[in-house]
């Protein structure tokens, strides 16, 4: 399995483990168990919270209460509460105090202890702390307290004081929001998944966008861990609903490195371009580095390559350059994806110079439930090609199909297993280089996931060479949940070595 440096333009595709966020850098098939982990946690994310429930129950209610049904085009209309409210039919102003409560029934909620306003001019004014809810079909749902709030809840618009709370998935804080229509912007802003009084990370902006289609457009951003900056861009924009990247540095280490730093830099070019430049530091090798030209068009992608590349068994590779050009896609309305992918260039590894050519049909079924297990199924076909000019045998040729059969249970919140087979003709036996290849082509996987408490998980992953019917790996994973970051330990049994490395939550 391919280890990366964070977010680079790797031959990825949306298979059953693409979503894993956390990566156990395993190449003993318990990724399954990231991708359990991390669908769990989108779903705890994604449930609603008892204010949100309350809403819609409350929004129900009234719907039932309205003296005639809704037409296209209606206002929509407000419900106002409060332990005392006065009311001047003349003007429409209204003084509202005690438990003030304003329920727009598109999905809004205003809450204070004192609130004025004008009901035919559809103003809402709040001096001191107010209290706001945003829970409209098809955008953020959205939470905060701040200061100064006016709000017009006929033409959706209104403005905020310094506040903070919580939009989709990231806590925030901002010196000024601005309410229109269609999206919120945030002055002077905070963005974090780290939801610590003082998180541990967060970015800041000059100016934060937040839109209905679940997307983040940020302004002179500043990225910070604790109190340091550790970088900057002019402009970030982000899918509210994307997984798996992060900005911050990965520490560790491993008895093949040492101690290490990983971190990545983006850099965008323009539309469907990005520079990407990741850097790896330790103390056994020193300075490792890579930069890749990224073009993303939908299901069209390439990417130049150039630097090195390590793999789960510490093997590198360094491509001097390399083109990697992949197209995929669904097919149809079908659960079957496909996926082409040719790699041209030239790659080195010790002594050991060669022009490289990949080229490989893959096809993937979506995960199949059946009867609470989960069954992972992917199949292709591969030529490799190598011309070496300074060592015997030097040009190899390798073609041959692999496939990946992967069953899973999880048996209850605490336990989960899996067993899987699967093939593949290329290995380092027949190959002109060993890195990302096992040294046989038959192998068969299972393992184990236990929480032996809330913030403490153990895990197992044995790999069984089923060409020579022997174990060859046997790995066992601690992983321990800090507030906002995660240590992951790894000993593997029969290599006699330790792994550990810090990351921080996804963001």
């Amino acid at each position: 399995m391919k280890k990366f440096l964070g977010v680079v333009c790797a031959a990825l595709f949306v298979t059953s483990t693409a979503e894993a966020v956390y990566e156990a850098k395993s190449d003993t098939g318990t990724g399954l168990f990231d991708y359990i982990e991390n669908r769990r946690r989108e779903a705890r994310e994604q449930r609603l919270t008892e204010e949100q429930e309350k809403l819609l129950a409350d929004i129900a209610e009234a719907k039932e209460r309205l003296p005639h049904a809704q037409k296209e085009g209606d206002q929509v209309p407000a419900v106002f509460e409060g332990d005392d409210m006065v009311y001047y039919s003349g003007s429409g102003e209204f003084i509202a105090t005690g438990k003030v409560d304003i329920i727009q029934l598109d999905g809004y909620r205003f809450q204070s202890a004192e609130a004025k306003g004008n009901v035919k001019e559809q103003v809402v004014r709040v001096d001191d702390r107010a209290h706001v809810l945003q829970l409209t079909e098809g955008a953020p749902r959205v939470t905060l307290d701040g200061y100064k709030t006016v709000y017009n809840y006929g033409t959706k618009t209104g403005t905020m004081g310094e506040a903070n709370g919580k939009a989709g998935e990231y806590y925030l804080t901002g010196k000024r929001f601005e309410f229109y229509p269609d999206h919120i912007v945030v002055y002077d802003g905070t963005q974090t998944k780290c939801g610590a009084k003082s998180p541990d990370y967060h970015l800041s902006a000059d100016r934060m966008e937040i839109w209905p289609e679940q997307v983040i457009r940020m302004y002179n951003v500043k990225f910070w861990i604790k109190n340091k900056i550790v970088g900057t861009k002019d402009y970030e924009e982000r899918s509210m609903e994307e997984k798996g990247k992060n900005y911050f540095p990965r520490v560790g280490y491993n008895s093949d490195h040492g101690v290490y730093v990983e971190d990545n830099f983006e850099i965008p070019l323009g539309k469907h371009w990005d520079l990407l430049i990741g850097a790896h530091i330790e103390t056994k090798k020193g300075i490792r580095s890579r930069a890749e030209l990224f073009y993303n068009n939908r299901e069209l992608n390439a990417c130049v390559k150039y630097g090195f590349y390590d793999d789960s068994d510490a093997r590198w590779i360094q491509k001097e350059p390399s083109l990697d050009i992949w197209y995929g896609r669904h097919i149809g309305t079908s659960p079957i994806s496909y996926r082409v992918e040719g790699e041209f260039g030239h790659w080195r590894q010790n002594a050991v110079a060669s022009t490289h050519q990949e080229y490989e049909l893959k096809l993937y079924h979506d995960p199949i439930n059946i009867g609470g297990f989960l069954l992972l199924l992917d199949a292709g076909y591969k030529i490799t090609k190598d011309d070496a000019k300074n060592v015997p045998n030097g040009k190899t040729t390798v073609k041959g199909s692999n496939y990946n059969i992967l069953l899973g249970r999880e048996f209850n919140e605490r336990l989960a297993t899996y067993v899987g087979f699967s093939y593949d003709k290329n290995n380092s036996t027949n190959s002109l280089f060993n890195y990302d290849v096992d040294d046989y082509s038959r192998k068969i996987q299972a393992g184990v996931s236990y929480w032996i408490t809330p913030k403490d998980r153990v895990v197992v992953g044995v790999k069984w060479n089923a060409d020579k019917h022997t174990v060859e790996d046997v790995d066992y994973y601690w992983y321990h949940d800090l507030h906002c970051s995660q240590a992951v330990l790894r000993w593997r049994g029969k290599r006699r070595k330790l792994e550990v490395h810090w990351e921080f939550v996804p963001w």
